[in-house]
């Protein structure tokens, strides 16, 4: 049984990453013209910071330096966070994506935009927009019914103590009593 290169990076850099305090997302390897690029994804329940990033990758730089996981040719070395839109492709992902916009691919065929509110072992709660004056409707998802599903950038979007779209319940307050 042969492990491929990403698999072999993976087996050796994850622990290294784990004891930062993050998961180890992501791995490619890609070449850019005469060079190779190794990509390293890294996020955690609470996100991560710059610093943690740049902690991790000195870590991750090191311990590449005293192994041969790269071989003798010259590499760069790119350690990121997913992204604003990022693929949700385990539950943990589906976690931290709570209350953010989210479009699914349904394995029966056709797309669901809808804001994750919940989620356990089985699957996703959502909540579809209401369009055109229309209320808000809920909806299950099981991550059997999930194809695909990836994070939607929105401007403008609710912070988490917003009340129908009249500000955080600080604000009201701070309004009722001026």
């Amino acid at each position: 049984m042969s492990t491929t290169q990403s698999e072999r990076l993976r087996e050796l850099l994850e622990p290294l990453v784990a004891s930062q305090g993050l998961d180890l997302e992501e791995i490619a390897v890609d070449s850019v013209g005469r060079k190779r690029v190794l990509r390293v994804v890294v996020d955690s329940d609470t996100g991560a910071d710059l610093d943690q990033v740049a902690d991790v990758s000195r870590a991750l730089s090191a311990k590449l330096d005293e192994t041969d996981a790269m071989g003798d040719d010259e590499y760069t070395l790119e350690v990121g966070t997913p992204g604003a839109e990022r693929p949700l492709t385990e539950p943990r992902h589906y976690v931290r994506a709570t209350g953010r916009l989210a479009r699914f691919q349904l394995a029966a065929g056709g797309d669901v935009v809808a804001r994750i509110l919940t989620v356990d072992d089985d699957g996703v709660d959502t909540e579809v927009p209401g369009v055109k004056g229309r209320k808000p409707t809920a909806h299950r998802l099981s991550f059997e019914e999930i194809a695909k599903a990836r994070v939607q950038v929105e401007f403008g979007r609710p912070d988490k103590g917003e009340k129908n779209g009249k500000g955080s319940d600080k604000d009201m307050k701070e309004e009722e009593e001026a």
